[in-house]
């Protein structure tokens, strides 16, 4: 199957970005190697283009750089028409809805304004699994309070008393994945062990 001419184009312009992010944070590749746990091979054959990215690549090493994934992808505007593209706004609150089926979980792209007021905190059934593209992301978990910057993901169980939205006046956006069942949600990670 041939990809969309934007898809390739987006694809083409990972390994430039990757190497410009290193240089700009002047980490050399031995020693993002050595954070990421991601061989300097590996690593020289994504920035010169010879190998194909993954999220599984992309991810430590963006969190490794210190920068949002979206700074070294930029996604194409492709419409799938059987991923629903209707947006809704609720309080402000901008959710883009982006999994194929009605199943769980559930994937959304929110945007939530800036605002000065208090969080109401809630609880419900089910886990919650939050990713921050860009902007901050205030969080409450019961007595806990904290900020999450791009690139900072968090999850919880909804039982607990929470709230999030927009840590000052400046707008955030994030993906969400939202389902009943949280330990279905695996995460892997390399180790440098």
């Amino acid at each position: 199957m041939e990809q969309e001419p934007s898809i390739t184009a987006a694809i083409d312009q990972i390994a430039p970005k990757l190497r410009r992010a290193r240089e700009k944070k002047d980490v050399s590749l031995a020693a993002l190697a050595r954070s990421t746990g991601i061989s300097t091979s590996t690593l020289s054959r994504l920035e010169s283009g010879q190998r194909k990215p993954s999220l599984e690549l992309l991810l430590p090493i963006t969190a490794a750089l210190g920068i949002p994934l979206d700074e070294i992808v930029a996604a194409p505007r492709i419409v799938d028409p059987r991923v629903p593209q209707h947006a809704t706004k609720k309080e402000g609150r901008v959710l883009v809805p982006l999994s194929r089926t009605q199943g769980e979980p559930r994937a959304y792209k929110m945007t939530i304004p800036g605002h000065d007021e208090e969080p109401v905190l809630r609880t419900h059934a089910g886990y919650e699994w939050l990713y921050v593209l860009r902007g901050r992301l205030r969080v409450r978990l019961a007595d806990q309070d904290f900020v999450m910057d791009p690139g900072e993901v968090a999850e919880f169980d909804c039982q607990v008393p929470h709230w999030f939205g927009a840590a000052g006046r400046g707008s955030v956006e994030l993906l969400s994945l939202f389902g009943g069942q949280g330990e279905r949600i695996h995460v892997r990670a390399r180790t440098t062990h």
